[in-house]
């Protein structure tokens, strides 16, 4: 940002790819390195700091790529290698930081590790790497403990000679065994690896999740059934244990040794802002995603309360606040906010809609929130899709669905698959852009046949659309002195209106109520989500104000 020499990572706005869904560049229906490469223009003209790449190494694919077989390679679909070295200059050329994900909870079942560790049976060092356990019961045909995957089910799976394994996700990502030296050595040896590379940090996933009860109790008993917190922190056997911090804290000083202010950002699920706060303190992770923004109603009193908090919490331990509305693993918020709100979305639980889809209102709240984001100190995250307006996608045929979370629930949940469908660039007709002209096969998951109208081709030039409006934010917020990492002061407002202010000469206001409100004194109107109504800023609407 000008006039500071803070941290790019304090107050970046970072793109996420998935990279299944961005861009096919070889015409085989998923996205690839090809196809990221190809669309750097667009993602600098579109004014983003930094892109968060979804996992790319080698996998089964079991969980499109959470389930890494080979943490130094780039998986044949993907690409290569030598590709993905390509990528990270030619983004460095263009003034966009490369941020790839790692793994580190668990590993493929098909990773060398874990092959050496059904070779090698109980007992041996080999299986010491991982969670294995034996059974309960007289012949040992219960599983060790009451733990359930994330993803449905039991979480725990019984070989032929009689242990069992830990897989707090899919049965084929068995969980690495965090107490054990070689899983340390080992992932600071893949971070070397990468880092030496080139790229500019991590974004850790599950990063809450590595660190299990030396005993493996079973879950202890929900404090209180009717709360709306994530587990009551009550020393929970396998999720936020103290001991993760240690493993961060060396990761930390494996970053400190590259130039270049690499960085981290912890996918770290917690049940209060101050548990979130350990993970970002001094000589720790830089930062930390806040799913409590993400996870808010479209109510002025709870977003303003987890504005509070979170720069509380945060700023306590000299760490920069994040926001997010949309990413791989959720319901994209223009699809969230265009239903009835009754409270919080819970973290955990599957997010189940109340009432029919407005989408118009979805859009508009949508375009709202941006600008609130996008004005608040810190850093931002867009998942891909969301600067055109994306929706979920929410009638899929059940027979393409390839979430894993489907068949694990036993088609009770239909996954994530909605929010991850591929994104259009251009044309009337999929595959919209997506793929190349031509290209022989279809995109992997299929594009809703109105996607024309949410094209880049589309909107690009339209003043009035989501992309122009992402773009004029992005390029307003990158120039502003006031904007980016540092504080804010709220202001008087009517009931149903945020206000705050930034120094110098910044003010922005969002109106959440039912009624239309004059805006506070300014001396000219940066940006607005939506044209005014008779001067007066509508219900739903945002406004950037230069006061």
């Amino acid at each position: 940002m000008p006039g500071t020499a803070a941290p790019w990572w304090r107050n970046a706005v970072i793109y996420q790819i998935y990279i299944r869904s961005f861009a096919d560049g070889n015409g085989d229906g998923v996205g690839d390195i090809a196809g990221i490469r190809s669309r750097l223009p667009y993602l600098k003209s579109l004014g983003v700091d930094a892109i968060w790449i979804n996992p790319w190494y080698k996998s089964p694919m079991a969980d499109h790529g959470y389930d890494v077989a080979d943490y130094r390679d780039i998986d044949p679909l993907f690409g290569t290698l030598a590709e993905a070295e390509q990528l990270i200059e030619e983004a460095h050329r263009h003034g966009i930081r490369v941020i790839p994900d790692i793994v580190p909870n668990h590993t493929s079942d098909q990773h060398a590790w874990f092959q050496a560790a059904l070779a090698a049976g109980p007992g041996s060092a080999e299986r010491d790497r991982y969670i294995f356990r034996p059974g309960r019961g007289t012949d040992g045909s219960e599983p060790p403990n009451d733990w359930v995957s994330a993803f449905g089910g039991p979480a725990w799976t019984r070989l032929p000679d009689g242990e069992w394994y830990l897989h707090l996700f899919a049965p084929q990502q068995p969980d690495l065994n965090w107490q054990n030296p070689d899983v340390h050595a080992e992932f600071e040896s893949v971070l070397r690896f990468w880092f030496s590379r080139g790229v500019d940090g991590f974004r850790i996933d599950v990063a809450h999740g590595l660190i299990k009860h030396p005993e493996l109790p079973d879950l202890p008993p929900r404090q209180d059934p009717d709360s709306e917190q994530l587990w009551q922190h009550v020393d929970h056997p396998h999720w936020d244990r103290d001991e993760v911090h240690d493993i961060f804290r060396a990761w930390r000083e494996v970053a400190d040794e590259f130039p270049g202010d690499r960085s981290f950002v912890a996918e770290a699920w917690t049940d209060t802002p101050e548990r979130l706060a350990a993970y970002v303190r001094q000589g720790g992770l830089h930062t930390s995603f806040n799913f409590d923004f993400l996870m808010s109603s479209w109510d002025p009193q709870d977003l303003r309360a987890v504005i509070d908090n979170s720069l509380a919490m945060l700023g306590a331990v000299g760490a920069p606040a994040t926001w997010v509305l949309s990413n791989h693993d959720v319901v994209r918020h223009a699809s969230r906010y265009g239903r009835k709100a009754t409270k919080r979305w819970v973290a955990n639980e599957p997010y189940r809609p109340e009432g029919p889809l407005n989408l118009e209102l979805g859009i508009r709240r949508g375009r709202a929130a941006a600008l609130l984001m996008l004005a608040l100190p810190g850093g931002a995250y867009v998942y891909q899709g969301e600067e055109l307006g994306l929706h979920e996608v929410e009638d899929l045929p059940e027979d393409v669905l390839q979430d894993p979370v489907w068949e694990r629930s036993g088609h009770t949940e239909r996954g994530r698959d909605g929010c991850r469908v591929p994104i259009p660039w251009s044309g009337q007709s999929t595959p919209y852009g997506f793929s190349p002209d031509g290209a022989p096969a279809a995109p992997w998951l299929p594009q809703p046949a109105n996607w024309a109208e949410y094209s880049v081709e589309a909107q690009t030039g339209d003043k009035a659309s989501m992309l122009e409006l992402y773009r004029t934010a992005l390029h307003l917020r990158r120039g502003h002195p006031a904007l980016g990492d540092g504080t804010l002061t709220w202001l008087d407002a009517p009931d149903g209106v945020l206000a705050f202010h930034r120094d110098p000469g910044f003010t922005c206001v969002v109106n959440l109520s039912t009624e239309a409100h004059p805006l506070p004194d300014h001396t000219s109107i940066l940006l607005t989500s939506g044209p005014l109504d008779g001067g007066l800023l509508a219900p739903d609407q945002a406004a950037w104000l230069a006061v």
